[in-house]
């Protein structure tokens, strides 16, 4: 039912009618709480009576509402009063370019700077893993200033009403209930042939449409208009475009563009090309006679296309670097699958890509494409792998496995296991060179190692440096000598966190960058010097290197933006020959989800985004995490609201705030920061977010944070990084002087302890046997103590009446213990439950107080494909 003016919707007053559609009817309105004049779009009621729809849409709208950018209209929420459910969107004045194109075709002059702005909306988009999906001049708005924004984002997914479109790699098609809701019904002319034949839907749908918008607002007609929807569909799927049509002054670059279109910044740069006056390859008429008949390349942004292009490439590697250009090509995962490390490992000689990812068993595993195969495989033998890397013949992959460092032949899927791991724990990356030697890091807060590739005993090469506040080493990349390597420290010092070459013979080392991120090196394109690959935020940047003088020069350039990180350390991989892999997006490819005991799901919690670090609170209604924010790269502590699903931000500091823990009444959450200096100290603030941060315990440690409060609140368990010892166990009594002192301080690693509900009895992880199990003490210490994990273990938390004791083990199941006490403490034999995935953080499950379900991280379908770039040199952004 329409709104009448001066009707009320929450705190917003309609003011009048902007117009109506198949996606609803839209108003502007006075937003009475930041006085700003509003958009409102009013959802069918149809739809908003759906509530499995508007949960899918709820978090849909979630991702949508975090893209920032100027050329795209911004989504501000969503509004609920009376059973009327609206989305808050900004306000945009001015005519949109269908009005604009209705007057008659536009001048270059007027239609270019409009369709570069586009370019960068989508451009930006993309990069975060959002497609349009139903791009059109009547989605696109030009304000009185000449800024163009893009509207109804992502809207064509989120308003979806078939479920089978729950899945990102699926979209909006000519189906039943999409004509239904009018969604689709009056843009099938914009449609890729792809999306007209009813395929799933990513990218390459905006990008036809973005040429189709761009060839209509030129010549003013839109390129396929039949009378019907089916004869508008016929038409894309068999019809060439009109070349001819275009006006004759149209710059040969961008007829060029048009005819072969596969990337949208392709189409960013040559528009600005174009509008700076860059030279002309041919006219426009050589260019329209010159249009294949078989629809050529624009259309073939598909995978028929990306595999003939990665066929191509191995010969094309043995042509002369200068003749050759940049190509992108998109490398879709296998069904199902979803990344689970390192985004896109190439071979050295660039013939493969391998990559760690789960399927639809849940098991994660090595998958291994040739680049001129149409399909990856999965390499048996390596379950539960993490982080692999190649070996230098590119025939042979090592990897981390549970406790095991291996290997295997890619041609046969034999493995051979070559050595234990120093102790059970997270691993970074490792590096093989021509002589046989692999270097590798393993442990969180440990050093280098190295073991022959034939395998052997580990021997340390390198390692952490507590005086200068490391807190870890990891991330080794040999260089072409095979002696010297690449490194990266993280440090409490900004000083000293950075990228670093060592050498095998020698304790000589030396500091080349200030970076975040670990490195890559890469050979140029003439065999002349090379570069250091390294990530600022989420761009990748080429830093000119000497690889002989150990020596960077010049100004790091920009490589690609939107770049993802994964939890493995890694953020992609370069051949030895000029390619490069990459993905781009969100590193938000997580659901949250209550399982029960077998890990069947249950119910999934919020939106997808990265969950690092989450702790349950005690009533089961919250979580408290860290979260990294995409822009500035800082972390900072989040609450979700497990019944509303609303996340809101706790800590503003632009220091490190993470690993939270809550109070035993729930109502105030501890955690680490090092705001005041180099050194950490623990925090306490309001759940509610309300009043300020206060310094609770003072550490004054380059690395702390608590692991733990007594449920009768008297006691806080922290762990802090000893001067002379690992990993040491503290208490804080919360009465009396409040004088912190140790519980367990060894030359060993002891943490993550939890409390017993009753508080008599501390179970935490050490590895003092060599590899990381789990034990339980009594609390005050009396002498006794229990070892819990039979083949190691760590992440211990209990049920909630004490009767059970739960820990991961090295290859990420989930076990149960039952667990009871009298005079004695007595524990059963571990049993199984189901794995739980790799986690960034410390914290990778939360037990419900009944100990019957479970929250952990799922994986969620990626939303873009691996990147292959091939001569990516030559597109350096200088």
């Amino acid at each position: 039912m329409p709104l009448a003016s001066g009707a009320r919707l929450g705190p917003y007053e309609i003011l009048a009618p902007l117009g109506a559609g198949g996606m609803g009817e839209v108003y502007r309105a006075r937003d009475a709480r930041l006085e700003r004049d509003v958009a409102l779009k009013v959802l069918p009621e149809i739809f908003a009576k759906d509530k499995e729809r508007m949960a899918r849409f709820q978090r849909e709208a979630q991702v949508l509402a975090s893209l920032n950018h100027p050329n795209i209209a911004a989504l501000y929420g969503l509004e609920e009063s009376d059973g009327v459910r609206a989305l808050v969107m900004e306000l945009v004045e001015g005519p949109t370019l269908a009005e604009r194109i209705a007057a008659g075709p536009l001048p270059l002059d007027e239609a270019l700077p409009i369709a570069q702005q586009m370019a960068e909306a989508l451009e930006y988009a993309h990069d975060r893993g959002v497609v349009h999906r139903d791009l059109k001049p009547a989605n696109v708005k030009v304000t009185p200033e000449g800024t163009v924004k893009v509207l109804d984002f992502g809207l064509a997914k989120a308003l979806d009403d078939d479920p089978a479109s729950s899945d990102s790699r699926n979209s909006p098609t000519m189906s039943l209930a999409a004509t239904r809701m009018g969604v689709i019904l009056g843009t099938a002319g914009y449609m890729s042939p792809e999306q007209a034949r009813g395929k799933p839907v990513d990218r390459r749908a905006d990008i036809w449409s973005f040429g189709v918008v761009l060839f209509e607002m030129l010549t003013g007609r839109p390129i396929y208009a039949g009378e019907t929807v089916p004869d508008t569909l016929a038409a894309v799927m068999k019809d060439e475009p009109k070349w001819d049509k275009l006006p004759a002054e149209t710059p040969a670059a961008i007829c060029k563009l048009l005819r072969r279109l596969r990337d949208i910044g392709e189409a960013r740069i040559a528009i600005e090309e174009a509008l700076s006056g860059g030279a002309t390859e041919e006219t426009p008429v050589a260019a329209a006679r010159q249009a294949s008949q078989s629809r050529l390349l624009w259309m073939g942004a598909t995978a028929v296309f990306a595999l003939a292009t990665l066929a191509f490439t191995i010969a094309y590697l043995q042509r002369p670097r200068q003749q050759a250009p940049v190509l992108r090509v998109s490398v879709l995962l296998p069904d199902k699958a979803v990344i689970t490390g390192q985004p896109g490992l190439l071979s050295p000689d660039g013939r493969h890509l391998a990559f760690s990812a789960t399927d639809s068993s849940r098991k994660r595993a090595i998958w291994v494409r040739s680049l001129d195969s149409p399909a990856a495989r999965r390499l048996p033998g390596t379950d539960g792998v993490v982080t692999p890397f190649w070996a230098p013949d590119s025939r042979q992959l090592a990897f981390f496995a549970g406790t095991k460092l291996s290997k295997t032949d890619i041609a046969t899927g034999s493995v051979q296991p070559l050595c234990d791991v120093p102790t059970s724990g997270r691993p970074s990356a490792g590096t093989w060179n021509l002589q046989g030697i692999i270097l590798f890091s393993y442990t969180l807060g440990g050093g280098l190692y190295r073991v022959p590739a034939a395998g052997g005993v580990p021997k340390l090469v390198t390692e952490v440096k507590r005086s200068r506040g490391e807190r870890s080493r990891r991330s080794p990349v040999f260089l072409p000598d095979g002696q010297h390597f690449l490194f990266q420290v993280l440090s409490s010092n900004a000083e000293v966190q950075g990228i670093y070459a060592g050498a095998l013979d020698s304790s000589d080392e030396k500091q080349l960058l200030r970076a975040d991120s670990s490195a890559l090196y890469a050979p140029s394109a003439n065999g002349d010097g090379g570069y250091l690959l390294f990530l600022r935020g989420d761009v990748l940047m080429a830093q000119p290197f000497d690889v002989k003088r150990l020596q960077t020069s010049g100004e790091p350039l920009v490589v690609a933006t939107g770049i993802k990180e994964y939890p493995s350390d890694r953020w992609g991989s370069v051949s030895q020959n000029g390619l490069l892999a990459y993905m781009t997006g969100d590193t938000a490819s997580t659901q949250l989800a209550w399982v029960d005991r077998v890990g069947k799901q249950l119910e999934t919690i919020g939106p997808p985004g990265v969950y690092t670090d989450f702790r349950l609170a005690p009533n089961g209604k919250r979580i408290a995490m860290d979260r990294t924010d995409s822009q500035s790269g800082n972390v900072d502590v989040w609450v979700l609201d497990l019944v509303r699903g609303v996340t809101s931000r706790l800590t503003f500091d632009p220091a490190l705030d993470n690993l939270p823990i809550w109070s035993p009444d729930g109502a105030r959450i501890l955690f680490p920061s090092r705001r005041n200096g180099s050194f950490f100290d623990l925090f306490l603030k309001d759940a509610s977010g309300a009043g300020s941060e206060e310094v609770l315990i003072k550490l004054g440690t380059p690395t702390g944070w608590g692991n733990d409060w007594s449920q009768d609140g008297r006691f806080i368990l922290y762990q802090v990084l000893g001067e002379k010892t690992g990993q040491d166990l503290w208490i804080a009594p919360q009465f009396g002087d409040r004088k912190p002192y140790p519980y367990l301080q060894t030359q060993f690693n002891e943490q993550n302890g939890r409390f017993s509900p009753d508080g008599r009895w501390i179970a935490y992880s050490s590895d003092e046997s060599g590899r990381l199990e789990v034990y339980v003490q009594p609390f005050p210490p009396s002498g006794g103590k229990w070892q819990i994990s039979t083949a190691g273990g760590e992440e211990p938390d209990w049920r909630k009446d004490g009767k059970e004791l739960f820990y991961l083990a090295p290859d990420r199941s989930l076990m149960a213990v039952p667990v009871k006490w009298g005079a004695t403490f007595e524990a059963e034999v571990p049993k199984a439950l189901f794995q739980v995935q790799q986690s960034a953080g410390r914290y990778s499950y939360a037990v419900a107080g009944d100990g019957q379900r479970f929250l952990i991280t799922r994986p969620v379908a990626e939303l873009t494909p691996i990147t292959v770039v091939v001569n990516w040199t030559a597109g350096l952004k200088r």
